[in-house]
């Protein structure tokens, strides 16, 4: 079992509004090795390394040190995640999906106005200690160790008069802590593992949201405190179709056929639902980003997107090959990218 320790304080002097900085140390074997600062936007996705959550790249550096810093991030708590990359370059596809044996992450709590540090812990251990000015940064590295508790219990008496009792225990635990916590993110973490389909928690979830009262507060707790927001509407989805599934299960007389139905309606709904504000959001923040542009660097996008080479791009816009490098490196500048695949990415989804 790791063992992580953390530490929140507060910082002085305090950083200047609007700025964060999320820095910190590894251990010397990871002098070199990128690492990527994400945002988990879809609490579906904090189990694992997803490619599209990645907001910033950076390097350690060989004195073993490692910063993200700027101003571009929500003004309001999210989940983000700090990920380092222990693989080799040659390594494209397995590294992101967290593939790697020698890779490590850590989630934490943050905002635009942050200072967040990751020291090495006394075991050389990286990623594993958080001293930060908010108060909520290590709160789900204290859901990790309420988890690692959870798990030696069931391992005790592994029966299923135990299993029922550790349930009702663990879920009534998890569920106050995330209250005590003011912090409905921490909530959704939470909510995450015990409504997971692969957890041995999914069965008495299903029971219990169709019972507890937990769960509609909570949804209160996100429209108030993060309302608007795609993860408050998923959950509400979420929790509305678990409860019809919870009382088809629970109903002798339904035609299984009428259950499957609604729930593939259910399910199309939602997905297309999301599709829609996602692309949605997507657009703007495309539209937003060639904004940024000039009108000889928004030409340069479109030849790129066409997969088209420096010396053909030259040709196309009647300029020279220097020309095009100095437009590139400065889209680079302008995108935060270091990539055509990376421009690519962006304006292709």
């Amino acid at each position: 079992m790791r063992i992580c320790f953390f530490l929140v304080l507060a910082f002085a002097p305090v950083p200047i509004f609007g700025q964060y900085s999320f820095s910190g140390e590894v251990s010397q074997s990871n002098s070199g090795n990128a690492i990527y600062l994400s945002l988990v936007e879809d609490y579906r996705k904090s189990s694992r390394i997803y490619l599209d959550q990645i907001v910033s790249k950076s390097k350690v550096d060989s004195l073993v040190f490692f910063q993200f810093e700027g101003d571009n991030l929500s003004q309001d708590n999210r989940i983000y995640r700090i990920h380092l990359d222990g693989c080799a370059e040659d390594f494209e596809a397995g590294h992101f999906l967290g593939q790697c044996d020698h890779s490590k992450s850590v989630l934490f709590i943050a905002n635009n106005n942050d200072t967040v540090q990751f020291p090495t812990s006394f075991e050389e251990q990286s990623l594993c200690t958080i001293n930060s000015t908010n108060t909520k940064s290590s709160l789900l590295l204290e859901v990790e160790l309420l988890k690692e508790e959870m798990v030696f219990d069931f391992m005790d008496f592994p029966s299923e008069t135990n299993k029922k009792l550790n349930l009702e225990k663990w879920f009534s635990t998890l569920h106050d802590f995330g209250k005590a916590s003011n912090e409905p993110l921490v909530e959704l973490y939470i909510y995450d593992f015990l409504s997971d389909k692969h957890n041995e928690t999914y069965g008495f979830y299903l029971k219990d949201v169709s019972t507890n009262t937990y769960y509609q507060d909570l949804l209160g707790r996100l429209q108030t405190t993060y309302p608007n927001t795609e993860f408050t509407t998923q959950f509400e989805a979420e929790i509305s179709t678990d409860r019809q599934l919870a009382s088809f299960n629970g109903s002798k007389t339904w035609d299984w056929r009428w259950i499957l139905a609604t729930l593939l309606i259910l399910s199309l709904a939602g997905n297309i639902y999301f599709l829609v504000t996602r692309n949605a959001k997507t657009k703007t923040k495309t539209n937003a980003l060639l904004q940024k542009l000039t009108p000889q660097e928004q030409k340069i996008v479109q030849q790129i997107l066409q997969d088209k080479s420096n010396k053909e791009i030259a040709a196309d816009l009647f300029v020279s090959h220097s020309t095009v490098k100095t437009h590139i490196n400065n889209l680079y500048k302008k995108l935060e990218v270091s990539s055509r695949e990376e421009i690519v990415s962006i304006f292709k989804k």
